[in-house]
């Protein structure tokens, strides 16, 4: 029987190679790249054909199977982002900034879900029993029937876990287990992929849902592997800027319901308070019109939100003129200035450009490119737009705006608000205004003409 081939393979990019290396030729991560144990010799030295293994079960497609059964926590915010409830069974990866809020977050849902009868666990690699309990404390939280405990010795945890049989375990966090079957330090890339198999493992095994807290990188992504995500059902990341109280618990990926919901939160001297009307509350600052400012109907996941864009168009003193973005992206905004310029003849050299999201929100919407020309024109004309009116659309190359999803939606949402018009795309679903007067624009060069009498 011929020896089985060892090869080696990388956490991070999943390529592969016949020896190991510090660093893989492929991405360039350091100390990603392990042993793979070949699934043709078994621990006896074995082939597969030799020791057969049980028969899997096969059902047909048209097979009916109940839905998952679903807990509410009582925080509509953080159902609404899981998918209506917590699912058993389910592992769920929440990431974030340091010092956003992320433990006291999951205290909070600790503490309701435990008081709708699950049984909780609640497991601190980072802090102390006693730093647990201030916080439970200073959050109004110290009588919830919440288990705590504070370890990073992974074979310890599961012993206790398969013991107690919870229903809910939350681990703070996942770069502080520590496996004693992993030669390498906690933290590290084996450390991490071994301790989410592992407690993955026990929540399929047990029927417990087991949260994860992980670290981000300074990129914004979860640090560690990125098998972690795959191995999950759920990922989660927790969003704000510090100089705003305004947190986004957003889900990017989730098995048991839509991705790209958004719950929001306001952080106040008794932990998050939910926030049920979010548009109010990105708009609630705004004063009367002034130039460059403009007013974006978007779509969070199911959710309407109205945001503003804010804009600075000013002389550059330098000799290659600054752009800047905050909440956006900024190849985006190179784009929308460069069809600005060949489609509309508006030239942008020589001006220094900012973009703000007001209220610290992220938008990735490519609907929000109407709403970014309309405030950068306003801003370089020195022209506002009206207080009443709305804006969204997606600007192609060609300079054509191009219908989005959801309208009706969008202009419900501003017609709640307050705001009387609204300028939007020709063309899309068609769908009632809403009591809103709508103006509907073929391309980039007409909607200039017409808001700001130029072409």
């Amino acid at each position: 029987m011929a020896k089985p081939v060892t090869t080696f393979s990388c956490a991070e990019c999943g390529a592969t190679s016949s020896k190991w290396s510090g660093r893989c030729e492929a991405c360039g991560a350091w100390n990603s790249i392990s042993e793979d144990v070949p699934l043709s010799a078994g621990p006896s030295g074995k082939t597969l054909g030799a020791a057969r293994g049980k028969r899997v079960a096969l059902s047909d497609l048209s097979a009916k199977e109940a839905p998952p059964p679903r807990t509410s926590s009582g925080l509509d915010e953080l159902d609404r982002v899981l998918g209506g409830g917590l699912v058993p069974a389910s592992a769920i990866l929440v990431g974030g900034d340091p010092g956003i809020g992320k433990s006291t977050l999951l205290l909070q849902a600790a503490a309701a879900f435990a008081g709708k009868g699950l049984k909780t666990f609640y497991i601190s690699g980072e802090e102390a029993s006693a730093q647990v309990r201030m916080r439970a404390a200073r959050l109004g939280l110290q009588n919830a029937p919440v288990q705590l405990g504070a370890d990073t010795s992974l074979r310890d945890i599961l012993t206790t876990l398969d013991e107690e049989r919870p229903d809910l375990v939350i681990i703070d966090s996942i770069q502080t287990m520590w496996s004693d079957i992993v030669d390498s330090a906690p933290g590290s890339v084996s450390q991490v992929r071994a301790a989410a198999h592992e407690l993955t493992t026990f929540a399929k095994r047990r029927g417990a849902a087991v949260v994860l807290v992980g670290h981000v990188t300074k990129e914004g992504q979860i640090a560690g592997p990125r098998v972690v995500e795959h191995m999950v059902d759920t990922v989660l990341y927790f969003e704000g800027e510090r100089g705003h109280q305004f947190r986004i618990l957003r889900a990017v990926k989730n098995r048991f319901g839509p991705a790209d919901e958004i719950g929001v939160f306001e952080m106040t001297g008794a932990g998050l308070a939910e926030v049920s009307n979010p548009s109010a509350l990105f708009m609630g600052e705004r004063g009367r019109p002034v130039p460059g400012s403009a007013v974006f109907a978007g779509i969070e996941g199911t959710r309407p939100v109205l945001v503003e864009f804010q804009a600075l168009v000013a002389p550059s003193p330098h000799s290659q003129a600054r752009r800047a973005t905050v909440g956006w992206d900024g190849s985006r905004l190179a784009t929308i200035l460069a069809v600005l310029e060949a489609r509309c003849g508006i030239p942008f050299a020589g001006l220094d450009v900012y973009l703000n999201v007001a209220g610290g929100m992220k938008v990735s919407e490519p609907a929000a490119d109407l709403a970014v020309a309309a405030a950068l024109l306003s801003a370089r004309e020195d022209s506002a737009l009206p207080a009443d009116c709305v804006v969204f659309g997606e600007i192609s190359l060609s300079g054509a705006l191009r219908p989005v999803g959801q309208t009706e939606n969008r202009l419900k949402e501003a017609a709640k608000l307050g705001f009387s018009s609204a300028i939007a795309p020709e063309g899309g679903k068609p769908g009632g205004n809403e009591g809103l007067r709508l103006m509907r624009m073929a391309d980039l060069t007409s909607f200039v003409g017409e808001v700001f009498g130029a072409g």
